[in-house]
């Protein structure tokens, strides 16, 4: 299984819009090749080099198996018109918050993993992390990442 997005360039970092300094809005991610039995898919981004450690920045289910592609900017609500659900990220707000290490730090690895599943589990709204791995882990059939980095050099204004 593949997974792609447009979020990180071919230097290896991160695309400013889809950070606290510019839009923060979410990047198009697309897949291809899931495992034979694919069911569904679910998806979480997040930064382990946070200073308080481990930081979600998304937490996204319910993705059905004909989905292999989700397009840029999707909004910060529950339920997606597909029946794709977003979790609450460590910021614990609703759907996607872009990277924003403190200024000044060393650049931060940002990981973006899909799951390809055998079946969806039943999840509550608003699902955080460590509830959405515990249901989603018996059901994994692969796993796919990208890696960017981030390095904030200004501190955004207005």
């Amino acid at each position: 299984m593949n997974l792609m997005t447009d979020a990180i360039g071919s230097n290896g970092y991160f695309d400013a819009r889809y950070t606290c300094d510019i839009d923060n809005s979410s990047p198009e991610i697309h897949w291809e090749n899931p495992p034979p039995g694919t069911t569904g898919y679910a998806l979480i981004a997040e930064d382990p080099d946070a200073p308080g450690g481990l930081f979600t920045h998304w937490v996204i289910y319910n993705i059905p198996a004909g989905v292999n592609h989700l397009p840029a900017g999707i909004p910060p609500q529950e339920s997606l018109p597909n029946g794709i659900r977003q979790g609450t990220n460590s910021f614990g707000k609703l759907g996607y918050a872009g990277p924003c290490p403190p200024i000044g730090d060393r650049p931060h690895r940002y990981f973006f993993k899909l799951y390809a599943l055998k079946a969806l589990p039943t999840l509550p709204q608003r699902v955080q992390r460590d509830v959405f791995f515990k249901a989603i882990h018996p059901f994994i059939l692969a796993e796919a990442f990208v890696v960017g980095l981030y390095k904030r050099t200004f501190q955004k204004t207005g």
